[in-house]
């Protein structure tokens, strides 16, 4: 291990010992704001520090069967420990230098989820009821809640646009992955001649910001336009104005919210998700300078590219960047998306281990 790397996880000791210091401290503990922050920041580096302490003594014990080595009683006893114990050191080097990748500060926030129908008429849109179920699935397999933001109907079974907001932890993180188009081939229930066909959907994950308010945004730059609600929520919904539509003049993005009789939470709730695309076009271009400058297979940010294909004659799901093959796609679209996720995860911070060793 590289010196640079020792001591950044000595100071990061330091740092947990100091916390592990304060957290103790009956002036703290009873100021609960001083006490969720603190907690906060040593959960942080908890895990790291720990595999620094066991990697010190995973040392420590090589240090000690070397000299185990000349003793002819011990040395086959020391030899299989010595490639046990350099065994576990590769594995905890290899695990502490992810820890130490930078944090993209977004991944611990609720996340807003927005599924488009693409080309293919109402085979799309029963394509994105489709996601929309999936993950669905998989936000309350993860013990997540979601909150339905916009749905437009499209057809028996369909939506031509889906956003909903999803409430838990890391769930940005564990989704950003999946922002880009997706495709499926299969026969339609419509299609008298058994052909496949291909349809697409656009995926849209963009982190929540904090609480946003009228204060944190320019109102000068942004139109608000009320109407009366359509489609399903009783007579109350259809008789007042309660849907609001937002435009951000400078970018043109538009965002509307329909989904609660009342007009002011239809309006907090479109605040929050216009204040997460405006920030999300610009998360967007600083992955797409960094990805010009390296060779990236995930998180470009480019929302056109063909990230995944869902082909239900075979019975697969094949996401192109990672050349990876599932044989699971009832599964798959039942909300059983950890191993893709995970591995898309692997394959991210791989691409940043390549860039440090690089420098």
């Amino acid at each position: 291990m590289k010196d640079s790397i020792r001591s950044s996880l000595e100071s990061l000791q330091e740092k947990a010992n100091s916390l592990s210091n304060k957290l103790s401290d009956p002036s703290i503990t009873s100021d609960i704001s001083k006490l969720t922050n603190l907690n906060k920041e040593f959960a942080e580096i908890k895990d790291v520090v720990e595999n620094w302490s066991e990697y010190q003594n995973t040392e420590k014990t090589l240090a000690d069967l070397e000299n185990l080595l000349n003793d002819d009683e011990m040395k086959d006893m020391a030899t299989e420990e010595k490639l046990s114990c350099e065994e576990r050191l590769l594995q905890l080097e290899s695990e502490i230098m992810i820890q130490l990748l930078p944090k993209d500060k977004d991944d611990s926030r609720n996340s807003f989820l927005e599924l488009r129908a693409g080309a293919g008429g109402d085979e799309a849109a029963i394509f994105v009821g489709d996601l929309y179920r999936m993950f669905s699935r998989y936000a309350e397999r993860s013990n997540w809640k979601t909150e339905q933001i916009k749905e437009v109907v499209s057809g028996p079974g369909g939506f031509k646009e889906v956003v909903i907001k999803i409430i838990g932890n890391d769930s940005y993180g564990k989704l950003k992955f999946e922002s880009g188009v997706h495709r499926v081939q299969r026969v339609p229930l419509t299609e008298s001649q058994g052909r496949i066909h291909t349809s697409t959907a656009t995926v849209a994950v963009m982190p929540e910001m904090d609480d946003i308010q009228e204060k944190d945004l320019d109102m000068s730059e942004i139109r608000v336009d009320t109407y009366r609600a359509s489609g399903a929520g009783g007579q109350h919904v259809n008789k007042t104005d309660s849907a609001v539509r937002l435009t951000h003049i400078p970018s043109g993005i538009v965002v509307e919210c329909q989904d609660d009789r009342s007009q002011h939470k239809n309006k907090a709730k479109a605040l929050a998700l216009l204040s997460a695309k405006i920030y999300d076009v610009e998360k967007q271009k600083i992955e797409q300078e960094k990805a010009s400058e390296r060779k990236s297979l995930v998180g470009t940010g480019d929302r056109s590219e063909k990230i995944r294909t869902y082909n239900f004659p075979q019975g697969r799901v094949t996401d192109h960047r990672l050349k990876l093959t599932l044989y699971n796609i009832e599964n798959f679209l039942d909300g059983d998306i950890d191993e893709m996720l995970d591995s898309l995860k692997a394959q991210s911070n791989a691409e940043k281990l390549l860039e440090i060793q690089d420098e």
